[in-house]
């Protein structure tokens, strides 16, 4: 069975003369090291898929599972416990907390439910280093340059070694060589952890690196051939 099965999945909204169909009847799989673009148009639903398949909203009909479980079947603590341990949110506006220093950032998943253990700061040490950050440790937020705050977003996504990374256009707000370099570390270190990747994106350079590049439209998610990504 795959790491991500999604079936059937339907997010509708209501409205006075017929409600607004978003998603209609999705179905997708993928397995950890995976890696899936989503593009399409502005307000075709990207951004609401990324979301239901992070439990951050509820889908109107139909399934999601990840590592064999539905968490849309599990209670709010629960769910909070399940989406911490098991997902990784990018965003393209990467919700740094200000007041906290990159390293403390970066750390934000293993202090949800306590403090994190000395492993942990090791852990979030290493995945720094390897996006490049280790001398930005003690720098807040605002003392980084776009790209910097990225790539803490990005440490910050695999910090508890989850087992799905979504990433809402990353690379949306960077310039062409910061947005190149998110792009290498989004396919080379997920890969590493053995997660799988999801990036919606309007960046068809992006797009193209991806193992796969699927195109939602009109609520329906289909192939995106390689040959008409120029």
């Amino acid at each position: 069975m795959s790491d991500l099965v999604v079936r059937e999945l339907c997010k509708t909204y209501p409205n006075v003369r017929q409600d607004l169909v978003v998603l209609d009847h999705i179905s997708l799989e993928l397995n950890r090291g995976d890696n899936l673009a989503i593009i399409g148009p502005s307000g075709a639903g990207k951004s609401t898929l990324l979301q239901i398949l992070g439990t951050l909203d509820q889908p109107t009909s139909g399934t999601v599972e990840v590592a064999g479980l539905n968490p849309f079947s599990l209670g709010e603590v629960e769910q909070a416990r399940f989406r911490n341990q098991h997902i990784g949110f990018i965003f393209q506006d990467h919700h740094l907390l200000p007041q906290w220093n990159v390293l403390e950032n970066a750390l934000l998943p293993c202090l949800a439910f306590g403090r994190a253990k000395p492993d942990q700061i090791e852990r979030a040490k290493q995945l720094l280093d390897r996006v490049g950050l280790s001398d930005r440790l003690t720098h807040l937020p605002s003392q980084l340059s776009g790209g910097e705050r990225e790539r803490v977003a990005v440490a910050r996504a695999l910090m508890l070694r989850p087992t799905m990374i979504l990433a809402d256009e990353p690379t949306g707000n960077l310039d062409s060589d910061n947005a190149s370099i998110i792009g290498e570390l989004l396919l080379e270190v997920p890969k590493e952890q053995d997660a799988m990747l999801i990036v919606v994106t309007h960046s068809m350079e992006l797009a193209k690196r991806m193992n796969r590049c699927l195109e939602l439209r009109r609520g329906k998610l289909t192939d995106h051939p390689r040959d008409d990504m120029a």
